[in-house]
């Protein structure tokens, strides 16, 4: 204990170094200190990376788009790369045969101790390409989730015209009708268990764009079904397990359908309770459940709260966000954990920055923005509004992940060419390369803990395309990134494969007070104050101009 309360503060003492914060720490040394530190741990590469000839985002470049997706539960992480072309089919196949383009592929990797390693490498039992050059392949990895020993990959790309769960998966009579995958794993071998069909499957469907799984439930979502509500509604499907059987359990619509919407763009699930995104709804209403027949905010975007009793499945709550507007998108991302739900906005224009800022001022184009709401008993109000520390046009900071009181945002397009934690956000010299962003909450309080980078920031890479969250570890995918490393912790150096995409997985540092310091015993208590003095002379060197330029 007294060797890991070392550790936990002398980093502290290192961050504190690099921020040159140490004497206003020392001022605040009565108080408890919770230290934002994001450490990275597992820099994740596919075991075939494969790149594209041109720096586009994958799905136009031929890229694999490892990192599209990205999902964690405890100690395994799942990424998905829906451009990837071999043509295995199950598990572990041979991932080299690049002869089904964009057929796609999910990897999973799992961590022992502090050591990440890959797991298996799952495709579809009828993986299916297309024309080499064209995104017609089933697109397997679009969409990834995981709870626990089961995982849950999307390819709604898919085009067998099978309904329910496994039906007759060789019919390809139905194009882009999509299809969700269950594998399951026991011991550390993993194999799939069902493969999900819509209960009206229909072509152009495209179920499996999203998904989402808690415990023994999944969710689907097919954005543009159209057989209740008109042509492109979209709709979402609830899958229970029983044993090692599913069966769908609820067919979910907008209590507002209409046609060529996209309900079901983003899914997310907590026990009893499932959130819907709709980034193209048209409702000019704001805030929680207000006025869903004003069509008057084209693309403005909600989302929707549905919660089961039961077996029975109801609409709980319509959220829109507090400064709606035409084109913002909100709902293009959701996810939920327990009583807190988040919403990304992907198009909002707002040049706030932080924790609630001034919602009105639209000088930032597509900056992007969160939402979260919070419920107290069937009761639902916003909680936060969220955007970047240093919101910029463009930026589309609006992936989201949840977990207990600690919400993660990608800005898959941020231009900062910081590294790692904490670093200047404000230069934009690596366009595209992305950002992810960490709040925590204390009490019903927001506020923003870490900046995170990628180890190796370079332009285009989209870090940010996929964020997720569980307990205290983060992954977070860049879909563009162009290492031609492979496996875990390879060569970040070498750019020679364009959007081969990657994922990054950090772990926070345990909280530490000063009044624990003494506890650190004598041993312990040396290295700290020699850790104090050198850090303070190396400020009083940066104070009076001595250290070396740039530092």
């Amino acid at each position: 204990m007294k060797n890991l309360k070392t550790f936990q503060v002398l980093t502290l003492v290192a961050t504190f170094v690099s921020g040159g914060a140490v004497a206003a720490a020392a001022a605040e040394a009565t108080a408890p200190l919770t230290t934002g530190l994001w450490v990275q741990h597992a820099y994740l590469k596919a075991p075939d990376t494969k790149g594209a000839s041109s720096p586009f985002p994958p799905f136009f470049a031929g890229g694999d788009g490892f990192g599209t997706s990205a999902a964690i539960s405890g100690d395994t992480v799942v990424v998905g790369a829906p451009s990837e072309d071999s043509n295995a089919k199950g598990v572990d196949g041979d991932p080299m045969d690049n002869s089904a383009p964009e057929s796609g592929a999910a990897y999973v990797f799992v961590r022992n101790g502090s050591t990440w390693i890959q797991q298996a490498y799952l495709k579809a039992s009828n993986a299916q390409g297309g024309q080499l050059g064209f995104s017609d392949g089933d697109r397997f990895g679009w969409s990834v989730a995981i709870s626990g020993d089961t995982v849950v990959v999307g390819a709604p790309n898919e085009a067998s015209s099978a309904t329910g769960v496994n039906g007759d998966e060789t019919d390809n009579s139905a194009p882009y009708a999509g299809a969700a995958y269950v594998f399951v794993r026991s011991g550390s071998t993993w194999s799939q268990q069902a493969y999900l069909k819509g209960s009206n499957t229909d072509k152009l469907d495209e179920l499996g764009w999203s998904v989402a799984i808690s415990g023994d439930t999944v969710v689907v979502g097919a954005r543009h079904e159209g057989s209740s509500g008109g042509p492109g509604s979209g709709a979402a499907y609830v899958y229970v397990r029983s044993g090692s059987t599913w069966v769908q359990q609820a067919y979910l619509k907008a209590s507002n359908t209409r046609p060529i919407r996209e309900f079901a763009t983003s899914v997310a699930i907590s026990g009893d309770t499932v959130v819907v995104g709709d980034p193209i709804e048209d409702s000019g209403a704001t805030g929680v459940d207000g006025d869903q027949d004003d069509h008057s905010a084209t693309s403005a975007g909600a989302a929707y709260v549905f919660v089961r009793n039961g077996s029975t499945w109801t609409q709980q709550s319509y959220l829109k966000a507090s400064n709606t507007e035409a084109y913002d998108s909100f709902g293009y991302s959701v996810a939920i954990s327990g009583d807190t739900a988040v919403v990304g906005s992907f198009e909002e224009d707002s040049g706030a920055t932080g924790v609630n800022g001034d919602q009105t001022d639209n000088s930032a184009r597509q900056s992007g923005a969160a939402y979260i709401f919070a419920r107290s008993g069937s009761t639902w109000s916003q909680q936060a509004y969220l955007k970047a520390s240093s919101t910029e046009e463009y930026d589309r900071f609006f992936r989201v992940a949840v977990s207990g009181d600690t919400v993660v945002v990608g800005a898959r397009e941020e231009d900062s060419n910081a590294t790692g934690l904490n670093g200047d956000p404000m230069n934009n010299l690596a366009r595209d390369s992305g950002a992810a962003y960490v709040f925590v909450r204390s009490g019903s309080t927001w506020s923003q803990q870490a900046y995170l980078k990628a180890s190796n920031t370079d332009e285009n890479d989209g870090f940010g395309s996929g964020v997720g969250i569980s307990g205290d570890t983060v992954i977070v995918a860049a879909w563009g990134e162009s290492s031609s490393a492979t496996g875990v912790n390879g060569d970040q150096t070498n750019n020679s494969i364009p959007a081969a995409g990657a994922a990054y997985v950090y772990s926070q540092v345990a909280q530490v007070s000063f009044e624990e310091i003494p506890a650190l015993g004598l041993p312990g208590l040396t290295v700290l104050l020699l850790a104090l003095a050198t850090a303070g002379l190396l400020v009083l060197r940066r104070r009076s101009g001595q250290s070396r330029p740039g530092s």
